[in-house]
C-alpha cells in the first residue's frame, strides 16, 4: 500500500512540476528568461536551446540579453527569436541580442489570468485521477485479499489527505502567477 501511496505522490508532483514549468513560460510583461526555454537555435545541424549557447539575463526589468558565447551564432539565435512564438523583436548590436518586453495592456492581462486559472484547474484534475486511480488500486488489493478493510479506509484517507495538500499547493503557485500578472 506504501508504494502505491508514494508512485503517486511522486505522479502528483510531476504534474505540479509541469504545471510551473508552463507558468514559467508565460510572458508577464517583464523579463523572464524561460520565455526562451523553448527556442531552438540550428547550431551544426542540431537544434540547441539559446541557453546552451549564450549567457541570458535579466539587465533591467523589461530587457532580457542573450550574450552568445561563439559570435558566429549570433545572428542564428536572432533569427531562432524572430520565428519563434514569443512575439518580442530582438535587437541585434553585433555584440548581444537584447529582448524588450513592452508592458502588457489590462485586457491581455486578464486573458492570462483566465490561462492560469485554466492550466491550474487542468492539473487539479490531473491530480484527483491520480487519487481516484490509486483508490481504484487500492480497492483491487483488497479484493485479492491483500488488504484489510481498515487498510482500505486507512488508505483512501492518506489518498485524500496527499490531494488535498497538492491541491493547495497547486492554489499557492497558481494565486502568485496571477498576482505577478495583474501588478503594473
Amino acid at each position: 500500500m506504501q508504494t502505491q501511496i508514494k508512485k503517486a505522490s511522486e505522479s502528483m508532483e510531476r504534474r505540479v512540476s509541469h504545471m510551473q514549468q508552463e507558468f514559467s513560460e508565460i510572458r508577464a510583461g517583464r523579463a523572464n528568461p524561460g520565455v526562451l526555454d523553448k527556442v531552438k537555435v540550428d547550431y551544426y545541424g542540431a537544434p540547441t536551446p539559446v541557453n546552451q549557447l549564450a549567457a541570458v539575463s535579466v539587465t533591467e526589468a523589461r530587457t532580457l540579453t542573450v550574450q552568445p558565447w561563439d559570435m558566429s551564432v549570433l545572428r542564428q539565435i536572432e533569427k531562432a527569436i524572430l520565428t519563434s512564438d514569443i512575439g518580442i523583436n530582438p535587437q541585434n548590436d553585433g555584440k548581444v541580442i537584447r529582448l524588450v518586453f513592452p508592458p502588457l495592456t489590462e485586457d491581455r492581462r486578464k486573458e492570462i489570468v483566465k490561462d492560469i486559472m485554466k492550466i491550474s484547474e487542468d492539473t487539479k484534475v490531473q491530480v484527483r485521477n491520480v487519487r481516484r486511480d490509486l483508490i481504484d488500486k487500492l480497492k483491487a488489493m483488497k479484493k485479492s485479499g491483500e488488504l484489510t478493510e481498515d487498510d482500505l479506509k486507512q488508505g483512501e484517507k492518506k489518498a485524500q489527505e496527499l490531494t488535498d495538500k497538492y491541491i493547495k499547493n497547486i492554489d499557492t503557485i497558481s494565486a502568485a502567477k496571477q498576482k505577478e500578472i495583474l501588478e503594473m
